[in-house]
C-alpha cells in the first residue's frame, strides 16, 4: 500500500480501526480520462452500486464473501486488484468514521437515510473494508450509479442489527412527496 494513498484516506475521513455494463460519463466530466482496460472498468462499475455518499463516496463493503457482493463480481481478489492499480485502499480490519453526533445522514442513489445513534455524541460508523483513493474517486465519477435494492436492504438491516435508528424519505417519480418512513428501533 502506498503511504500517500493511506495518508490521503486517513485525512479525508477521520478513520481507522487498528488501524453496469456501459460507461456513461456525466456531462461535466468530459475532462476525466478513463485509462482502464475493459475488465478493470467492469469491476469498477460493479463497485459503484455499493457507494453511499456522505460528502465523499463511500463503498460500503462489509463482508467480501457475502453473496450481495460476490454475485456482482466484487470479491477479495477483485478488491485486491483495484487496490493494486491504485483505485482503492483495502484494510482487513476495516475503517470507521469517528466523532459523529446523535444523527448523521448518508445518501444511496441520491436518496437520504438518516441514522440515529444511541449516544448523544462521540459515535462512530463502520465503513467496511474499502476506501476510494483520490484517483478512484475521479474514476468512479464517470459512471452512472446503479441502484441495487438487495444491497440497500442488506445495509439497512446491518445498521438496524447494530441498534441504529433509521429513517428514509423517498421521492416518487412524479415529484410527489411519497413519504416512506422506516423507523427501526431495538426497544423490546
Amino acid at each position: 500500500m502506498k503511504m500517500g494513498n493511506l495518508l490521503t484516506a486517513f485525512l479525508q475521513l477521520i478513520t481507522s480501526r487498528q488501524t453496469r455494463s456501459e460507461n456513461l460519463p456525466r456531462e461535466n466530466d468530459s475532462n476525466i480520462q478513463i485509462n482502464l482496460n475493459p475488465e478493470d472498468s467492469r469491476i469498477l462499475e460493479a463497485l459503484c452500486q455499493f457507494l453511499w455518499i456522505q460528502g465523499d463516496p463511500l463503498p460500503l463493503i462489509f463482508d467480501v464473501e457475502n453473496e450481495v457482493y460476490t454475485k456482482q463480481g466484487i470479491t477479495l481478489a477483485t478488491l485486491k486488484h483495484l487496490e493494486a492499480i491504485g483505485l482503492i485502499v483495502f484494510d482487513v480490519n476495516g475503517f470507521v468514521k469517528k466523532g459523529l453526533g446523535k444523527h448523521t445522514r448518508l445518501f444511496y442513489s441520491g436518496k437520504p437515510t438518516k441514522i440515529g445513534f444511541q449516544n448523544d455524541g462521540n459515535n462512530y460508523l463502520d465503513l467496511g473494508h474499502v476506501l476510494l483513493t483520490e484517483r478512484g474517486k475521479k474514476m468512479i465519477s464517470v459512471f452512472k450509479p446503479l441502484r441495487n435494492q438487495e444491497f440497500y436492504e442488506y445495509v439497512i438491516n446491518r445498521w438496524f442489527q447494530q441498534g441504529l435508528v433509521l429513517s428514509s424519505i423517498q421521492i416518487g417519480r412524479n415529484q410527489k412527496a411519497d413519504i416512506n418512513n422506516r423507523v427501526c428501533s431495538t426497544k423490546e
